[in-house]
């Protein structure tokens, strides 16, 4: 287990936002820790559209740390009534998980 650190989780940032404007999706800012008390992921839509995910850092792993950056991604993206396309979901994931993590540790995630 690699521990997370501010250093991977800003360079995880910028990767997970290129591979996610390369794909056409809205790009999440991000911050950490979360502001609620114990949590490790919490994800924020302010009037204007615009979604911020924070998440946990410290005592975490890499992996765990970018697996729920990539999900703030996806929720972030969440399809509309009526627009659901799971085999379109599971593609960017799995492409947003490999920009970071690469593809050996992104099949494991």
């Amino acid at each position: 287990m690699v521990p997370a650190d501010p250093v991977r989780f800003a360079t995880a940032a910028r990767r997970l936002g290129a591979e996610a404007r390369r794909r056409g999706l809205a790009v999440p800012g991000f911050r950490s820790p979360p502001r609620l008390p114990g949590a490790l992921r919490s994800i924020h839509r302010r009037p204007d559209g615009s979604v911020f995910v924070a998440v946990r850092v410290h005592g975490r792993s890499v992996e765990a740390v970018v697996t729920d950056m990539v999900d703030g991604v996806m929720a972030a993206n969440r399809p509309g009534p009526g627009q659901a396309d799971a085999a379109a979901a599971v593609e960017h994931r799995a492409a947003l998980l490999e920009a970071v993590l690469g593809e050996e540790e992104a099949s494991a995630a």
